[in-house]
């Protein structure tokens, strides 16, 4: 008997010889085609007029709120997804990109799933290093225009704000 389960465990063990190994590859993992780009970023939305001057600082009161740039499934380097989580205008978007640039832009397009709005984004970028922390050290911020046909009241919005660092700010 003890020579059966001898045998079954060593037939066992050269089984998973065999299995547990991986074939080797020569590719490298690397992030996507709009990496620097992409990202979690708390921002503030302000009204703005035609100049670019502040009329209503937070006009609706959000404070801060969180929105995500990211890249599209097919791992464009000319769009990438603009999303507010539902927390502003509930839009979610494909803009334009011109990556060596970091800019980004949207003629008048869907803004949601529904398409019950169109949205115009303008002047987009994300600036590397250019924010500050609360801390002090340098990180990335982003900052665009957007105009909704169906905003009753017919706003400019500036959103602006910086990457999220995972500390509490």
């Amino acid at each position: 008997m003890r020579k059966y389960i001898s045998f079954a465990f060593m037939a066992i063990a050269i089984s998973f010889g065999f299995v547990s190994c991986d074939t080797e590859t020569d590719e490298e993992p690397g992030g996507t085609n709009v990496e620097k780009m992409a990202g979690r970023w708390n921002v503030v939305v302000d009204a703005v007029d035609e100049n670019g001057n502040v009329l209503y600082g937070d006009p609706y009161g959000l404070g801060t709120i969180t929105i995500m740039t990211y890249n599209t499934s097919d791992n464009a380097v000319d769009k990438m997804w603009l999303d507010d989580n539902g927390k502003f205008w509930a839009f979610k978007m494909k803009v334009d990109v011109n990556y060596l640039a970091r800019t980004f832009s949207a003629d008048e397009r869907d803004y949601d799933v529904k398409g019950s709005g169109t949205a115009v984004v303008t002047d987009g970028k994300v600036l590397e290093g250019a924010a500050k922390n609360l801390h002090g050290m340098p990180n990335d911020s982003i900052v665009f225009d957007i105009v909704f046909n169906d905003d009753p009241n017919g706003l400019k919005y500036r959103i602006s704000g910086q990457r999220y660092t995972g500390f509490y700010e």
